[in-house]
């Protein structure tokens, strides 16, 4: 019988690593996570809320439909409402940004906005409820208090399907009277003590 020279065994075939995958599709970020500094290295195309579930796992932020539409996956940066399913995490390079775990510690008392959604039963599921959280936090430290419309306007970027969204808006409505009520009482003692003072030639 003659012997046969067994076959080689096949090279592997390399695999091109994706281009996105490649160092170049990679940056380090610099923000400040609800108080914290974060430093990472992200991919370009990993979206905010990704980053912030996977990644910190702060999984308060939900994400419903992932076309910004639902509004379940706001996180304030720098202070303003953004849907973190439509931004790429390396868009918040410098950044502030706060989510709903930074809102209140669990040691710390509830927010004013947060009591008025407990006080006024504005939740059901709870899955819409951080969104809400955040855009309602937003319109309680722009300021001044927002009109009737820019309310409703802030809170049409948000879908409940439990509450039918009366006792949000009764929530938002008690979180805004507080809130702005304590400052113009602050105000209104500031000018109270102004004015006595420059009668009294201080």
């Amino acid at each position: 019988m003659t012997a046969t020279t067994p076959t080689p065994a096949a090279t592997p075939k390399a695999v091109r690593t994706p281009p996105l995958a490649e160092p170049s599709g990679w940056h380090e970020v610099r923000l400040t996570v609800n108080g914290e500094p974060v430093t990472a290295q992200v991919e370009s195309r990993l979206l905010l809320s990704d980053f912030l579930r996977d990644r910190l796992r702060l999984t308060g932020t939900h994400v419903g439909c992932e076309h910004g539409v639902c509004g379940a996956c706001t996180v304030l940066v720098d202070g303003t409402p953004v849907r973190s399913c439509l931004t790429l995490a390396v868009q918040c390079e410098g950044a502030e940004l706060r989510t709903v775990e930074g809102l209140a510690r669990p040691d710390a008392p509830l927010t004013p906005v947060q009591e008025a959604f407990h006080a006024c039963h504005g939740m059901q599921c709870g899955f819409c409820t951080p969104g809400f959280l955040m855009t309602a936090t937003a319109l309680t430290e722009q300021g001044e208090r927002p009109g009737d419309t820019e309310v409703a306007d802030a809170l049409s970027g948000h879908l409940c399907r439990c509450t039918g969204y009366r006792n949000i808006r009764r929530a938002l409505s008690r979180a805004l009277d507080e809130t702005y009520e304590v400052e113009s009482d602050t105000a209104t003692a500031t000018a109270i003590t102004t004015s006595t003072d420059a009668q009294r030639g201080k």
